[in-house]
């Protein structure tokens, strides 16, 4: 981490996990043990969990993100969040993009960008999401995945509003596997990922945005991940569930 350069961010993200009830006791174990923290703390929670984590997150320095936002302000998009709904119920960050909405759901580099756009016309801090599948790493394309979602992810996004975005490199084989790339391959992406931003929008902007390793980072892993010079923070998922686990994160991603 370069923390005099830009802000260390940790981001769990919660998936489909917890109700309201159990939101509010994980939040409530999760503040007191961030309090002191020396880097920018977030809880990504379901839709129906946001309302309640704003309100118990008033007063501490944790920040409420959602998982997934629509490009569209209104309209026939059943089932659908826009930007704007997100920012009125008091939500700061949110992801796009994740392996898991790629994955599952269809969803693509057009629609990501499109998503990206609408999160930073609404005032939102986009979590923007790219990596590789186990096969294309095998093949030896991973710069060549990655740098195509750099490009077409942020197409059209001005080098001041790509400041405002974290970049996730999630190797996807290592989504909810155990499996953890190694810190000297998650550097070399994260470093080739600032690489291909200072090609697109210049050294300043490729030096201000936060680029989170998000394959798994745990307590056991987190500080020889976030010794690395590209590593600015984690989006940490099964972790993130745990207060203990997530603290321990939090507090490795504040030394330094």
């Amino acid at each position: 981490m370069k923390k005099n350069v830009r802000k260390a961010i940790i981001a769990g993200n919660w998936k489909m996990n917890k109700t309201r009830p159990e939101a509010k006791e994980l939040i409530e174990a999760i503040k007191p043990l961030v309090a002191d923290a020396g880097c920018e703390v977030v809880v990504c929670t379901p839709y129906t969990n946001l309302e309640t984590a704003v309100e118990m997150t008033k007063g501490s320095n944790v920040r409420v993100g959602a998982e997934n936002v629509h490009f569209e302000k209104s309209g026939a998009f059943t089932g659908e969040i826009s930007a704007d709904m997100l920012t009125e119920v008091g939500v700061q960050y949110v992801i796009i993009g994740h392996s898991e909405r790629r994955q599952y759901f269809g969803e693509t580099d057009e629609t990501v960008n499109k998503r990206t756009k609408a999160a930073l016309a609404a005032g939102l801090k986009p979590i923007v999401c790219v990596g590789e599948l186990l096969w294309e790493r095998e093949c030896n394309i991973t710069e060549e995945v990655v740098g195509r979602q750099i490009k077409l992810d942020f197409y059209d996004v001005s080098a001041e509003d790509v400041k405002k975005c974290v970049i996730a490199y999630e190797p996807v084989w290592a989504i909810g596997t155990g499996k953890t790339a190694t810190a000297d391959q998650a550097e070399e992406v994260c470093a080739f990922i600032r690489s291909k931003l200072a090609d697109l929008y210049g050294d300043a902007a490729a030096q201000a945005v936060t680029i989170q390793y998000g394959g798994s980072m745990n307590a056991g892993n987190a500080a020889e991940l976030l010794a690395k010079e590209n590593i600015d923070g984690g989006l940490i998922g099964g972790a993130s569930l745990k207060a203990p686990d997530f603290a321990e994160i939090v507090r490795a991603a504040s030394k330094g």
